[in-house]
């Protein structure tokens, strides 16, 4: 579904919503938190932004870290994603997609606080489909950030997140294949649906 010009009827128009998290070049391509690796799990998700772009009801949402100097956050992590930077960009492989997306910035690792007004707006939604990166913090975060504001709100909307379209960074002590299963699996377990590629 293309975005329209009228942002409320939009909203009201979503049906099922993509969220693709964190695929910003500080994360992928350069930057004292970037993982090339990231990079296997870029089809897939091309595959599965085309669809929804393709399906009516389905709309699409960007969603990457967007930080000052001064973020509480880069207490704990290396800094990054400053915001007008090149590590804040999302990556050139999905730009072509954002014209036709929902576009957030954050400055936690829980996107639901940037994107919860939006939910409320969306009387018909009924999935949230989760993709991007890290599959241990800010995916995860968001998954149970979208499960348990949808529970406050007494809203029944599923939450899934797609097994094949997530990672994160491989090192020593982390390896990334062990901490997406563990990630998968803790979503899982708090309500979240893990989605497989069938076909």
């Amino acid at each position: 579904m293309k975005k329209s010009k009228d942002e409320i009827e939009f909203l009201k128009s979503i049906e099922e919503l993509i969220v693709n998290i964190d695929m910003i070049n500080g994360f992928v391509k350069k930057g004292e938190l970037a993982a090339p690796s990231i990079k296997r799990v870029v089809p897939r998700q091309i595959e599965l932004l085309n669809d929804a772009i393709e399906s009516d009801g389905k709309a699409i949402a960007f969603v990457g870290d967007w930080h000052t100097n001064g973020s509480i956050e880069l207490k704990r992590y290396a800094k990054h994603a400053l915001q007008n930077t090149y590590e804040a960009e999302f990556i050139d492989e999905l730009k072509s997609f954002i014209p036709f997306s929902l576009v957030y910035r954050k400055n936690s690792t829980n996107c639901i606080y940037v994107m919860q007004k939006d939910l409320l707006k969306m009387p018909n939604l009924k999935k949230v489909k989760l993709m991007g990166c890290l599959s241990d913090v800010c995916v995860t975060h968001g998954g149970l950030g979208f499960r348990t504001f949808f529970d406050e709100v007494n809203k029944d909307v599923e939450v899934g997140v797609y097994a094949d379209a997530i990672d994160t960074f491989d090192a020593p002590g982390h390896n990334a294949d062990l901490v997406n299963r563990n990630a998968l699996e803790n979503m899982e377990a708090n309500g979240i649906k893990v989605l497989r590629k069938t076909r």
